[in-house]
Parts: structure tokens; C-alpha cells; sequence
């Protein structure tokens, strides 16, 4: 991934923002996210905001080095990396011992001390059918074995899974060792052991508790735990009492003079920093840009319709620069993206007319515009679903996906009998039946400027479009449930891979992943064939060709590849995006400012 530094010379301190500090004797960061969170349950959530938060309470055995690049494992709740056998298909994982769950009353006002069982029931708990977890997939494209076995017989009898059921695919060793045995090879999947939201550690007792509310009610062994929580409009986490001892130690890249900094500032010191985040939801773009720059915010995502009056031509706006505000951004770690349903009756379908209407569809929207217009030129046209910083990602490849070519739309459409027109002007089905185009998205002013746009552009080719609105958190159950036709929205990477994108088409993750529904088998065939391949020439060639079939048959419409500016106000420390963690808060410092 490229990162950069947006501000030159103006600032004295590296990556010391000076200004404001300490509030008394507390430390407490104040920032903001743009979207509402859906809860607190790892295996029950994916939307941004639930899982930044998620990565502050709840650990997984592994994490990533916060200053390495490229991105490093390295261990968290483990005491080394596992032990893989030579095949990909054992993997071994010990813990360190005297690691303690937050206090709980489940716990009966004893410490709770992490183990290894804690693990095999959390990556159980995906199987479980009462959760109905849409990040199964990530476990059943692994194959562990017995698992998928196990769930398959709670939905047959209709009993509540058997926890207890032992599987030759996820066992305790003894009290810090448990194991993980794979039906065939998967040379990668030591990544899902350094991921939050699917191997994070939940206790037993905390979840048989609270039953129905667990996904209000997170206990973890993280740094942060769940202060208070209003719904929709602010997440409070404060410091974990007994959190263990944890130093900071990294190893930057070497001339990465961000990096270098923040690990000469953090050297040595006992993590976290921080007393308490106080988490603003605030939706809107604007409202949320004037609190950071009224000083309410101390570290702010820059909104990309700010981006003019932030970063003018790409460099800090004056005024921020002398108040010692510090920019930095990156870039190539996300897509964005619409997905077309292929179960739906209006679009769906792998036959030549509907492969040629969403063709048309894409042909006629245009990115350039969108990016221009709407994301103000933060970012780059993507060319497929595999962005420049996963294994895998094609520099050369252009495809048709980004250019908008309305006339080979409107030819590619007559060509496939979309030619007749109702009373109102607007293209019907070859049949003369009604064909009209539903876009969903949430209710913000981002979104009605792109509703804006693709109703310009599909009304320039005939096209009818209609939109729906809903909260995010509402059109993930909705998306999960194959109720929406077209829905677009970001995928940021979890791990330095492409397995990820290629398996939004992969077939068997038609409801978790892969929202399109895209099944294909001969598409599936070549997604099989390369996750079990370790990385290498033979690899790549069946990743690029598993990518050409998406897209052409166009289940995904790119858009682009976001840039992202971050912004802090004088006196945090230590804040760096890392393109795969998410427990950034956890490095983060508040300093008195230098007068």
C-alpha cells in the first residue's frame, strides 16, 4: 500500500499534532464515524463501525506489526505465530498465559483467564444456525473438518448446535494449545487467525448470559471496553482496568519517516495510552467536518466532500496548517463497488440478454463522474474488484468498467432485444414486460447526489431507475436476504490477499460474501483451484482468469479506489491507518502541547 505525507514543511513534529492535549488528567480522544453501528457481536456484524469498534474490545490470537510494511503477523493473544504443518492443513496455536477477560458479573466476580477453549467456542459459534453468521463462509471455504458436518445436522433436526460435540477439525490441546485441521490445503489461512471479526475471543459465560443482548453487551480482553451506548449516536469505550501488560514495539519500514516517528514517540510504552474514545455517529458529511474543524473532533476521516476546502490542490489548507493540524493519506486498500442480484427476476439471470443489460448498465453510468463529482477526486478508477494493495491485483488491466460509453450501451441494449419503449419512453424486456432498474442506499447527501447521477445517466439510455433508502445496518439484513436488486457500497481488505474480492463470486457464498449471488462453475472451479495454491506464477494466472469472468458477466460494477485523508488536531500522537487493522485507538496518545 502507498501511503504518503499530504503536508510539507510547516510542521515542526514529525507526527505530534501540538495544540490541544490532556482534558484535566484524563486522556480522552474524541473522533467521529459516518455510520450507525449495527452491535457488538464479532460473528454477527460487518459494517464499519461495529467492527472498529469490535477490534478495541475483543482480540484474536494474531494481529499485524502497526508500523510494518508491507503488513507483518505478528503474535497478540499468542504467545509465537501457530505451528503450520508443511501441507497448509494443521495449524497449531498456543496462547500466553495470564491474559484476563474484562470483568463481568457471568464471571461471579472472579478473573477470567483466556484459554484456548475460549477460541474453539468462538470460531464455533459461526456454525452455530441460531447466529446465522455471514462470515461463515471464511471457515467453510477453509473446510474445517466436521464443522459444516455439525451444522448441518442442527438445521436438519432443528436442535440447537452441539458445542460439546467434539470435531477433528477444532479441538483444545490442553489449557493454552488448540488446533485447527483442514480438509484440503490453505496456505493463507493463518490470516483469519489475525482478524477480529473472525477469530476474536468471546466467553461462554458472557454469552449464555445475556443471551438476545450479546450483541449489546461486549466483554472481551482488549484494551477498551464498553463504557456506554446510545444507539445511533455515540459509543463510548473507556481503558480496561485489567488489561495486561502490553509495551509498544514495532519495526517501521525503513525511510517511512511517519512510522519512524511514531515508534521513537511510543517506544517502550505501556499500551493503551488512552483513558477513553468517546465515538460520535454523525451521518452527514458537513456536520461532521465543521465539529473537527471547530475543535470538537480530535481525529477525523476527511469526509471526500471536504476535501476542497481541507486539502485545496492536494495540500493542507492554510488555516489548518497554522493551527498544527497534520493530513495523511492512503490509498489502494478498499473498492467500491454495486453489486447486481442474479437472483433477481428484472436483472438477474447468467443468460446473454441479462449478462448484456448489466454490461449496458455499467457502459452507461459514469465513474469518471462519480468520482469527480461526488467523491471529489479522492481516489483512482478501479478497473476491477482486486484494488493495487491484495496479492493479486493487475497494474495493467483496463476493462471496460471504467469507461462510460453510452452509445455501445444503447447498441449493446438493441442488439439484445431491449429495443421497444413503453408509453413513457423508458426500454421494456425483450418480452414487452416492464423493466425497471431498483437502486438501494442509506438517506444521506452523499447518496442522494448519486442517485442524482445514475438517474441521468440511465434515463440517457432509456433506462428506468428506481431507489429505496433504508439505514445501512437495514440493508445488510436486506442485502443478506437477497431483498435488494442493486446495492453499492466499500469493502475495505482483512487480509494482503485477493482470495477475499475473488470470493464474493465464489458460489457457496451466495448470502455471506457474495451478495451478487453469482453462480458459476466454472468460475468456482478456478476459485478452488487457486486457494489451495501457495502464492506464485501458477497462482496469479488462475486469479487473473477467475477475475476476467467477473467481469464478464458483471455481477460487480467497480467504481473506484478511495483515498483516504486522516486528520488529527494538535496534540495526538501515534495515530497511523493501517491497511488491515483495525485497533488503532489502542496505539493513540494524547500530549500536552508544546507552547
Amino acid at each position: 500500500m502507498k501511503r504518503r505525507r499530504l503536508l510539507q514543511g510547516a510542521m515542526l513534529a514529525p507526527l505530534a499534532c501540538r495544540a490541544e492535549g490532556e482534558r484535566g488528567h484524563r486522556k480522552i480522544l474524541r473522533t467521529a464515524l459516518p455510520s450507525a453501528e449495527v452491535g457488538f457481536d464479532p460473528a454477527q456484524v460487518s459494517d464499519q463501525t461495529s467492527v472498529q469498534v469490535n477490534a478495541h474490545i475483543f482480540e484474536a490470537p494474531l494481529a499485524y506489526d502497526y508500523l510494518a510494511r508491507p503488513a507483518k503477523l505478528t503474535p497478540l493473544t499468542a504467545a509465537a505465530l501457530p505451528e503450520v504443518s508443511e501441507d497448509f492443513k494443521r495449524f497449531v496455536v498456543t496462547l500466553r498465559p495470564g491474559i484476563f477477560f474484562a470483568d463481568d458479573p457471568a464471571f461471579g466476580g472472579k478473573p477470567r483467564e483466556l484459554v484456548a477453549a475460549d477460541y474453539v467456542y468462538s470460531i464455533k459459534r459461526y456454525y452455530d444456525p441460531r447466529i446465522n453468521s455471514e462470515h461463515l463462509y471464511v471457515y467453510e471455504t477453509a473446510k474445517l473438518l466436521g464443522l459444516s458436518e455439525l451444522r448441518a445436522e442442527a438445521l436438519r433436526s432443528k436442535k440447537p448446535f452441539d458445542y460439546e460435540r467434539p470435531v477433528a477439525g477444532l479441538r483444545v490441546l490442553d489449557r493454552y494449545r488448540f488446533e485447527i485441521r483442514l480438509a484440503a490445503p490453505d496456505p493463507r489461512f493463518v490470516h483469519v487467525l489475525a482478524s477480529n471479526n473472525y477469530a476474536a475471543a468471546l466467553a461462554r459465560e458472557v454469552v449464555q448470559a445475556n443471551g438476545g443482548e450479546v450483541m449489546a453487551h461486549p466483554v472481551g480482553t482488549g484494551p477498551f471496553r464498553l463504557k456506554s451506548w446510545r444507539r445511533g449516536s455515540q459509543i463510548v469505550l473507556e481503558r480496561n482496568p485489567g488489561f495486561r501488560e502490553q509495551l509498544f514495539e514495532a519495526e517501521p519500514a525503513p525511510g517511512d519517516a511517519q512510522a519512524e516517528a511514531i515508534a521513537r514517540q511510543l517506544a517502550g510504552k505501556r499500551l493503551p495510552l488512552l483513558d477513553e474514545v468517546q465515538i460520535a455517529i454523525i451521518t452527514e458529511s458537513q456536520p461532521r467536518w465543521l465539529a473537527f474543524a471547530g475543535g470538537e473532533l480530535d481525529l477525523l476521516e476527511l469526509p471526500t466532500e471536504m476535501a476542497p476546502h481541507a486539502m485545496p490542490r492536494g495540500r493542507l489548507a492554510p488555516a489548518l496548517q497554522k493551527r498544527g493540524v497534520q493530513a495523511f493519506a492512503s490509498s489502494g486498500s478498499d473498492v467500491k463497488f454495486s453489486y447486481f442480484n442474479l437472483d433477481d427476476a428484472q436483472i438477474g439471470g447468467l443468460q446473454p440478454a441479462r449478462v448484456a443489460l448489466r454490461r449496458a448498465i455499467v457502459l452507461a453510468y459514469d465513474n469518471e463522474a462519480e468520482l469527480r463529482l461526488v467523491f471529489k477526486g479522492q481516489g483512482v478508477l478501479a478497473q476491477s474488484m482486486l484494488p493495487p494493495a491484495v496479492y493479486g491485483y493487475e497494474p495493467g488491466l483496463s476493462s471496460e468498467a471504467s469507461r462510460s460509453d453510452p452509445a455501445r450501451a444503447q447498441a449493446l441494449l438493441d442488439l439484445y432485444g431491449y429495443e421497444r419503449r413503453d408509453a413513457e419512453g423508458y426500454r421494456t424486456h425483450p418480452d414487452g414486460s416492464r423493466l425497471t432498474l431498483r437502486r438501494a442506499g442509506s438517506p444521506d447527501a452523499r447518496q442522494r447526489q448519486l442517485n442524482e447521477l445514475w438517474k441521468k445517466r440511465m434515463d440517457a439510455v432509456g433506462l428506468r431507475i428506481e431507489f429505496e433508502q433504508a439505514p445501512f445496518g437495514e440493508l445488510i439484513k436486506k442485502s443478506l436476504a437477497g431483498q435488494l436488486q442493486i446495492w453499492g457500497y466499500s469493502w475495505s481488505i482483512g487480509a494482503p490477499d485477493g482470495d477475499f474480492f475473488l470470493g464474493m463470486g465464489y458460489g457457496p457464498n451466495a448470502g455471506q460474501s457474495n451478495d451478487a449471488r453469482f453462480k458459476l462453475p466454472a468460475f468456482d472451479r478456478l476459485y478452488e483451484r487457486q486457494h489451495v495454491m501457495p502464492d506464485g506464477p501458477e497462482r496469479l494466472a488462475l486469479m487473473r482468469e477467475a477475475n476476467r469472468l467477473l467481469l464478464a458477466y458483471m455481477p460487480y460494477q467497480v467504481h473506484s479506489h478511495g483515498l483516504r485523508v486522516d486528520l488529527c488536531q494538535p496534540g495526538v500522537q501515534g495515530f497511523m491507518r493501517h491497511p488491515l487493522g483495525r485497533d488503532w485507538w489502542r496505539y493513540v496518545d494524547l500530549v500536552s502541547p508544546a507552547r
